[in-house]
């Protein structure tokens, strides 16, 4: 017995075509817009001085409930969630002024060091509850901090071999494989 495997055709009818084309012609008016981009990049801004302004909060409010602890992971992490959080809200602020910035390198080091923060506040996150775990099953938790700086150190080690590779290079090259690597480490922007 004989199964025949139907397919069906995807095409366009030359009305679904130009259907097709003018709905995405919102998004060429809006990418060519001055009043947009701006819009997009001060609406950023403030979520994510939103954003910072919440860290900061929670990182007092913890302080001045538990201050004989000192600084412990829980507010280490709220402190970089600040510190990247509040970057960023300072890179969309002043977008204009950090597009402008010469040598092409410098531009690249000041929008990536809030995504290698991220990171680190991040991988932080996963060593806070690695210590948790840890703590939980009675288990010693001594090799976890180190290797939270090994594995920092290392990404951070590579990044700036890229930023003076990039300096050094003036070819988009270096450009090129910095923007690659940060977006292996995050996959996002």
């Amino acid at each position: 017995m004989a199964f025949g495997l139907r397919t069906k055709s995807f095409g366009f009818i030359e009305g679904e075509a130009h259907e097709f084309v003018g709905a995405l012609q919102w998004w060429n008016q809006i990418d060519d817009s001055d009043q947009w981009q701006r819009g997009t990049y001060y609406a950023l801004c403030a979520a994510y001085t939103l954003v910072s302004f919440v860290a900061l909060v929670q990182l007092v409010r913890i302080q001045r409930r538990v201050p004989e602890y000192g600084w412990t992971t829980q507010k280490v992490f709220h402190l970089m969630n600040f510190v990247v959080n509040g970057l960023r809200a300072v890179l969309f602020g002043f977008y204009r002024s950090v597009f402008a910035i010469r040598p092409k390198a410098l531009e690249q080091v000041l929008m990536e060091v809030p995504g290698l923060l991220f990171f680190s506040t991040y991988t932080l996150l996963v060593l806070f509850w690695a210590e948790i775990y840890h703590q939980a099953r009675s288990e010693p938790a001594q090799k976890l901090r180190p290797s939270y700086f090994i594995i920092n150190g290392f990404i951070y080690l590579i990044q700036v071999c890229l930023w003076i590779y990039m300096s050094v290079s003036k070819t988009a090259a270096g450009l090129e494989a910095a923007k690659l690597l940060l977006a292996g480490y995050f996959y996002q922007h």
